[in-house]
């Protein structure tokens, strides 16, 4: 069966995403860390790889016109955060970064989080979820 999974995303500009991601405090895989075509992110303790690919190599790869992800929205890329601190350090980060926040942060009942976008536009949510709130009975 499946062990791992690769998430793959065009890019405009490798290395400006590059420094994006790591400024926001994903890490870099070592082994494509001098590619000028690719990047590898690592992100998580479980380590899900999320590989960056100028758009004219990920065109060829899926065969496909690649939609523009300021104007639609095909995956919703969600990371969890420890905290809400946690979240509200993350947005910091991503504005100073050059990316946008489209949802500005939220608590909603045990979870707490916002949603921002890369600098190519694609959509991630950072989410911290207070299991013990979450799993409360419904007191009704």
């Amino acid at each position: 069966m499946t062990k791992e999974i690769w998430i793959n995303l065009p890019v405009k500009d490798i290395q400006r995403s590059k420094q994006f991601f790591t400024e926001i405090g994903f890490s870099l895989n070592p082994h494509l860390a001098d590619s000028e075509d690719k990047a590898g992110l690592i992100i998580g303790d479980k380590q899900v790889v999320v590989m960056l690919f100028p758009e004219p190599t990920f065109k060829g790869f899926t065969g496909n016109e690649i939609p523009n992800p300021v104007h639609a929205t095909q995956a919703l890329f969600s990371i969890d955060a420890e905290s809400k601190k946690e979240v509200d350090e993350l947005v910091e980060k991503v504005v100073k970064a050059g990316g946008t926040i489209f949802g500005q942060p939220e608590d909603r009942g045990g979870m707490y989080g916002a949603g921002f976008a890369d600098l190519d536009g694609h959509r991630w949510n950072v989410l911290y979820m207070d299991l013990s709130v979450m799993q409360q009975p419904d007191e009704r």
